[in-house]
């Protein structure tokens, strides 16, 4: 299971549940006879499904069947078919508040963890012998549950190689590591057995939302306040999103202006494989957190700012897994410290010197309080001043821009064309509705591109495919941004319990596509990191299928003449601007590595080999060391070096050119490193 940062999310409000329902729900604790009426309260609010069918009981069962066993370790395929026998009619089962089938699955995992423990403390006894040389590929999608007890073993006999490594490359020596792996074990069984009841409902239930999309979630009350702090932007801690995958805490992004974002030393998809905690004497001890439940691992994350904490991580790097340490200092993590920001550079372009702006757009905050801070209020702020330095272009960087402010989404969209259209919603029994900017003033009628990547998602998303279906921008980055195109609401469940987040609609840019899966394609496509087929919204298991409704631009949003005149994007001006960045792109070194290391990524695939852990760390790592604790100025010259906002950049110059009718006169291309 998943935690997101739900800044992502473009509309929130506080559905409340049926008062017959809320009746239901006095009762100070989750208990059984929640289930129900919280599965109906999905259906009714759901964008898609409304009733409980074989097909979305099968999906539950599933569904709850990994959240026993996520990376299919210790249930035997014997086991999953007994588990699933005692739920074939769980509909049924719950509307007569009967929840003992939790219950007897969890015994189920519980005595198949405990057999494999001792597996486990067998295999690293005196006689255990460390093979660098284990390799096996691991792809959760194709990998079936053992078959029976020897297949099981198996597994755990190369995972635990696994594991060894991974405390090996940290310099510790073998006794200590095999101690720390058969803690590990212990500890979950230890954890499984102390599993409170209400634990295993909301695992169940988020089973059951799970089965409706990939973004209908259930919040206990612990992932509730997780998902409150996210939206607040406010926390004492170091500023990261974390998920659990195969066993591991995964970072999914960076919170911009958190300890972790300004370390410069983490970055998306690294692995947390060990936490520092008090020790005896307020001394920093490093636990282990490999396997550990991850609102588990969240807590030794989080404290009071000024405090520190120290994170061992795992990286992969050239197909090779390298380990580092990371030590951070907690601080609230602010608004201001996420705000907007624009970068001036001094360009010759055409022999004329040219000033051009480069914006940094972190997310698309908003501070619902009166008179609170909002990136359009902001961005508006930020291209006056721009003017008045009279550059001749603008870049804006939204590819690490997961999304947020609907409201400001459409707002700052209108900042480049007069009025309009900006997006569709279509919700619950209710007919598309559009959005539209009203202010007829053009904030920036000049040349504009916009970065984007493979995580620029939600309200990015809006922005810039509107821009690209108005052809009022050129959009640069990987091949298309993520592709969440869906509306999620909250509904709080009384007695401050939980809430269900649950999807009620789905967005529409101008052209009548929604962003779902297909997200917006770049014009000009760069090499990213990112571009993965296991990144994005279409590769999310039960993902819902994006839609098309016919067009909706505005002619209004024109404007043939005058100051606020802008030209609209021609394709052979795209053609042009293409067929240069590809030359610089094949010239640029970074650009190289970047290509070089996806497609070895590709190539691995899901392959793990136990000696890539234990080889050196290498130059990249030194690098890391050094930007660790640069201080601002430091990060933001990292920032403007950066291959893709240079590249952006060069193909602002060349449409400065061609929108100034100066096709002829585009300098030639030279190395760019």
């Amino acid at each position: 299971m998943k935690i997101r940062n739900f800044i992502a999310i473009a509309i929130i409000s506080g559905l409340a549940l049926q008062p017959a329902q809320a009746q239901l729900f006095a009762s100070k604790n989750l208990d059984c006879n929640w289930i129900d009426p919280i599965q109906s309260a999905y259906l009714s609010n759901h964008l898609t499904y409304k009733k409980k069918d074989t097909q979305l009981q099968e999906r539950v069962i599933n569904q709850f069947v990994k959240y026993l066993d996520p990376a299919k370790i210790y249930l035997l395929q014997s086991d999953v078919d007994e588990i699933k026998n005692k739920m074939k009619n769980v509909f049924d089962t719950v509307v007569k508040r009967d929840c003992k089938f939790m219950n007897e699955a969890q015994q189920i995992l519980v005595k198949r963890v405990g057999e494999r423990t001792e597996f486990v403390k067998k295999t690293l006894g005196k006689d255990f012998k460390f093979n660098k040389e284990t390799e096996f590929v691991y792809d959760l999608d194709k990998k079936a549950f053992p078959k029976d007890t020897q297949e099981a073993n198996t597994f755990i006999n190369n995972y635990i190689q696994f594991q060894i490594a991974n405390y090996l490359a940290t310099d510790m020596k073998m006794d200590e590591a095999k101690g720390r792996v058969i803690k590990n074990y212990d500890r979950n069984i230890k954890r499984l057995n102390e599993t409170k009841p209400e634990d295993l409902l909301s695992g169940y239930l988020n089973a059951f939302a799970s089965s409706l999309d990939p973004h209908s979630t259930f919040f206990s009350k612990d992932f509730y306040d997780d998902f409150n702090i996210d939206m607040k932007l406010s926390l004492e801690g170091i500023g990261a999103t974390l998920s659990q995958d195969d066993g591991f805490t995964t970072i999914e992004s960076l919170v911009t202006g958190g300890a972790a974002a300004k370390s410069g030393a983490l970055a998306p998809k690294d692995k947390i494989i060990a936490v520092s905690k008090k020790g005896t004497k307020g001394t920093l001890k490093m636990e282990n957190v490999v396997d550990m439940e991850l609102k588990e691992v969240v807590k030794l994350i989080r404290g009071p700012k000024g405090t520190k904490v120290k994170l061992s991580i795992l990286r992969k790097e050239e197909g090779v897994n390298k380990k580092f340490d990371v030590e951070l200092t907690r601080e609230k993590i602010s608004l201001d410290d996420n705000a907007i920001t624009i970068y001036y550079e001094d360009k010759e372009i055409n022999g004329e010197k040219k000033k051009i702006g480069i914006i940094n757009f972190p997310s698309f905050y908003a501070d619902s309080s009166r008179g609170g801070r909002t990136s359009a209020g902001d961005l508006k702020k930020i291209i006056a001043q721009a003017k008045a330095k009279k550059v001749a272009g603008l870049v804006v960087d939204l590819s690490s821009n997961g999304g947020g402010s609907l409201d400001d989404a459409v707002k700052i969209g209108g900042m480049f064309i007069k009025t309009g259209n900006i997006v569709k919603q279509s919700a619950l029994k209710k007919e598309e509705s559009a959005l539209a900017d009203t202010d007829k003033t053009v904030d920036w009628a000049g040349p504009l591109v916009i970065l984007t990547s493979r995580v620029s998602a939600s309200a990015s998303e809006i922005l810039a495919g509107a821009m690209k279906d108005y052809n009022r921008a050129v959009i640069v980055g990987a091949d298309h941004t993520y592709g969440k195109g869906t509306i999620q609401t909250v509904m709080p469940i009384p007695g401050e319990l939980g809430a269900l987040k649950v999807t009620i609609g789905v967005f529409f840019t101008p052209g009548g596509y929604s962003t779902q899966h297909r997200g917006v394609a770049s014009d000009v496509p760069l090499p990213s990191p990112y571009e993965l087929d296991d990144i994005g919204e279409k590769s999310m298991e039960y993902s819902l299928p994006p839609k098309k409704i016919p067009a909706f631009l505005s002619k209004d949003a024109y404007v043939d003449n005058g100051d606020d005149k802008w030209t609209p994007i021609k394709s052979d001006w795209i053609t042009t601007l293409k067929k240069r960045s590809e030359e610089r792109v094949s010239k640029n070194e970074e650009f190289k590595k970047i290509a070089d290391e996806l497609d070895k990524t590709k190539k691995l695939g899901k392959t793990i080999r136990v000696s890539d852990i234990l080889k050196d760390k290498g130059e990249k790592e030194k690098k890391v060391k050094r930007q660790r604790y640069a201080d601002k100025a430091t990060r933001e010259k990292e920032y403007l070096k950066r291959a893709d906002i240079q590249e952006a950049a060069s193909i602002l110059e060349d449409l400065i050119l061609l929108e100034d009718g100066k096709s002829k006169q585009l300098p030639k291309i030279t190395s760019n490193k």
